[in-house]
């Protein structure tokens, strides 16, 4: 492993643990030259996992975009990023383990909003108003009283 620092190519490996729910492993290294200390992660390569777009594009799954659009539901609502972040993760996983390598891009945002609801409400109707772009306000009015039959204590 090449040193950022000083780009000699020698380092040793001071400290590994996993990461990712043992996925990956992070590496902490020194450079035998300089000293310099640096994280590495070592992750094993997935096949790409495709979503088909409503107009039948197609890209490669991306868990930055995911959480982008989660964060954007959930400004200035009481939701740790690390709980948006296990929602991409949970989401990535059960698309892979359906084994299929396509997925369509209406189960990505359907799984999302399903997590969302049980996150935050208000987060879910943000998003939901996005993904199933509302048209008027009595579709609105129907995804919240769908809501609130899902459940009744609101």
């Amino acid at each position: 492993m090449r040193c950022p620092a000083c780009q000699y190519n020698g380092t040793k490996v001071v400290d590994s643990r996993p990461v990712d729910d043992n996925k990956a492993i992070r590496r902490r290294r020194e450079c035998e030259d300089c000293g310099f200390r640096f994280t590495t992660f070592e992750k094993v390569e997935e096949t790409p996992l495709i979503v088909v777009k409503k107009d039948g594009s197609r890209e490669e799954f991306s868990r930055e975009k995911v959480l982008r659009g989660l964060i954007r539901a959930c400004e200035k609502r009481p939701v740790a990023l690390d709980q948006l972040e296990d929602i991409v993760f949970s989401i990535e996983k059960e698309l892979r383990r359906t084994g299929n390598s396509e997925v369509k891009s209406e189960e990505v945002g359907e799984k999302v909003m399903d997590k969302l609801s049980q996150v935050d409400e208000v987060a879910y109707v943000r998003f939901a108003s996005v993904y199933r772009q509302f048209k008027d306000l009595n579709v609105f009015i129907e995804e919240l009283k769908e809501i609130l039959k899902k459940n009744p204590s609101l």
